[in-house]
């Protein structure tokens, strides 16, 4: 299973407070300023749908890749026949079309861990633009990351079913550039009192400006915008989140 298998039950709730809305209007505007009358998106690592139900709602016609078919499960429940939802994982997928942009959100790019991880997903996003396409995504950010190190979270959440408490500790790998995140997920049912315990861990890759200009133009892409996530800020010490647009050199 995945390491989203069992997770992906809880998922939404967990983000249920998640600007998701600013978020498609955030990345709709990078795409509109870098890519004016785009059309399609190709979302890779979609998830559970709600980047890619909010982008199809402002008028694109959309595709989602994920390796997770719990997840897919419920972004095709969220939107039946609307977008076009396929098993795959984005360093190897190929859909044979292109498209005016593909995006790939909420930190995807940086559980690909290994620099063979990153080369294979930025071949993939390359393939699939047409010529001056643009590609767009979001990591954690190194700087950041070694100046405000990650610390233990505990975060409690509950609906009418259940109550949720998940514990983050992270583990950091200096020469790795990696943070490994063990998730414990305690979920209580309201109904009959019992408590299930689950156990995953997330390994995240932090990424610097220079290595993503080195891997982007090694793919054929150009490095356009550089800036924080949804704020637009520049990049600094204090930007745990950092957003990238590249385009597809024309041919």
């Amino acid at each position: 299973m995945s390491v989203f298998g069992t997770y992906s039950r809880y998922y939404n709730l967990f983000y249920r407070d998640k600007d998701y809305a600013g978020e498609a209007e955030y990345v709709h505007g990078l795409i509109q300023r870098n890519r004016p009358g785009a059309q399609s998106v190709l979302d890779l690592g979609c998830g559970t749908g709600r980047h890619a139900l909010l982008l199809a709602e402002k008028g694109y016609a959309v595709a989602g890749v994920d390796r997770s078919e719990e997840m897919l499960a419920v972004a095709r429940k969220a939107s039946p026949g609307e977008i076009a939802y396929h098993l795959g994982d984005i360093r190897s997928v190929r859909l044979d079309r292109t498209f005016d942009a593909v995006v790939s959100l909420f930190h995807v790019i940086s559980y690909q861990t290994a620099n063979a991880d990153l080369r294979d997903a930025f071949a993939t996003a390359r393939t699939h633009l047409a010529p001056g396409g643009v590609f767009i995504f979001d990591c954690w950010y190194g700087p950041a990351v070694l100046t405000d190190r990650p610390t233990v979270r505990v975060k409690r959440l509950e609906d009418e079913e259940i109550a949720v408490t998940r514990v983050v500790e992270p583990v950091m790998h200096a020469n790795l550039n990696q943070v490994d995140t063990h998730y414990q997920v305690l979920v209580k049912s309201k109904a009959s009192g019992t408590v299930e315990e689950l156990h995953e861990i997330h390994n995240m890759r932090y990424l610097f400006q220079p290595e993503i200009e080195l891997l982007l133009g090694n793919a054929g892409l150009r490095l356009a915008v550089a800036e924080e996530w949804m704020t637009g800020r520049p990049l600094g010490y204090d930007t745990w989140g950092a957003c990238f647009v590249a385009i597809r050199h024309g041919e």
